[in-house]
């Protein structure tokens, strides 16, 4: 299953759960990179600028984790078969998906330096290879993406090739920049981000239709975002601080539970909190009535079709009345939640009419 799609299970039964999950992923990535795009972080109040800090890499590693539990429930009557050629086929198709996804946000990538969408190609791409493998071999891969992303991070200068003030990075077009951008030092590198989707596909291995082991992930992910955020603020400071104090060498930085750069207190709080927010989805899911419910599911079913649209008309009309650039952080987050309100009304309609979005459509007539 690709990441932007709508998920089943074996029994052809969706879970709407992880689609209201990809629902809430979206609009947090639409506030983040509203946001980072206007330069807005550091302005506003305390409690303002806490609450945008706190969807800052979330949002994407929950997305990125939603990919992996949709390959898992895609290929799940494939994986159970044991039949070759079932297998052989849920990964071509895979693949397939994750080279639309890689040539779609390359070419995305000049318009939005900051897309996930070549990213997302290469998670894909390596999930096919390892889609039918055992489930500690996923956990291990997962943990060695991680320690091989750190030893680079402490080895290293991550910012080196960086200019954040505009969001470019030299080299991009040279081969080695490339790829080093894309393995190691990028928004989201595969290096130490495969780990997010490898989790994901594990996690989709396990019945998360069963309450109980529900409500024990959940205590177990409550506790780890407890204990990283604590440590994070009593070492570094509250969510939204100002961290141009901390010497490049000093050690506080390992506490650092921020996306940029990856350190493991990130990828371990990142992975916690988005578990919390997709289990609290199908918590949803299961309470809400299809009225309330129908909506969200059908923005977390269009997710990649206004991924684009949040940057292509809602960036374009900031910038075309000349309100994108060097903007308050309230303005940013109004303007997110404006754009995210009419993405979910507007998905709603058109799930009424046609069965999959434009770009989703699109995805599958190519790919398969």
């Amino acid at each position: 299953m690709p990441p932007f799609a709508a998920t089943t299970t074996s029994k052809t039964t969706r879970i709407v759960g992880l689609d209201i999950a990809r629902a809430f992923a979206i609009v947090g990535m639409v506030i983040v990179n509203y946001k980072v795009t206007m330069n807005a972080s550091d302005g506003g109040p305390g409690w303002l600028r806490a609450m945008a800090a706190s969807l800052d890499g979330r949002a994407a590693a929950t997305f990125v984790i939603l990919a992996g539990i949709g390959a898992s429930l895609g290929s799940r009557r494939a994986r159970e078969s044991g039949d070759p050629q079932a297998r052989r086929q849920a990964r071509v198709t895979l693949a397939r998906r994750a080279a639309f996804l890689f040539v779609l946000g390359w070419a995305f990538f000049p318009i939005w330096p900051a897309d996930i969408l070549h990213f997302y190609g290469i998670y894909l791409g390596i999930g096919a290879v390892v889609l039918f493998a055992p489930a500690r071999t996923l956990l291990r891969l997962g943990s060695t993406a991680i320690v091989a992303s750190f030893a680079f991070i402490v080895s290293f200068d991550y910012f080196a090739n960086w200019d954040l003030d505009d969001i470019s990075y030299a080299g991009i077009a040279t081969p080695s920049g490339f790829l080093r951008n894309l393995f190691v030092d990028g928004f989201h590198p595969v290096l130490p981000w495969i780990a997010f989707y490898l989790f994901g596909t594990w996690l989709g291995r396990t019945d998360l239709r069963d309450t109980t082991w529900r409500r024990t992930l959940a205590i177990r992910a409550g506790m780890i975002v407890i204990v990283t955020e604590l440590a994070a603020w009593i070492v570094i400071g509250p969510k939204g601080s100002d961290l141009d104090e901390l010497d490049d060498e000093s050690w506080r930085w390992l506490f650092s539970v921020e996306p940029i750069p990856p350190l493991p207190m990130y990828l371990v709080a990142g992975a916690a909190t988005a578990v919390l927010v997709i289990l609290g989805s199908i918590w949803l899911g299961h309470r809400l009535s299809s009225r309330w419910a129908g909506p969200l599911v059908a923005t977390g079913q269009l997710a990649l079709t206004i991924y684009l649209a949040h940057v292509l008309v809602g960036m374009g009309i900031l910038d075309g009345i000349g309100r994108l650039e060097d903007q308050s952080l309230a303005w940013a987050v109004t303007t997110s939640l404006v754009f995210s309100i009419v993405a979910v009304v507007a998905a709603w309609a058109w799930r009424r009419r046609f069965s999959r979005g434009p770009l989703e459509a699109l995805m599958r007539r190519t790919a398969g």
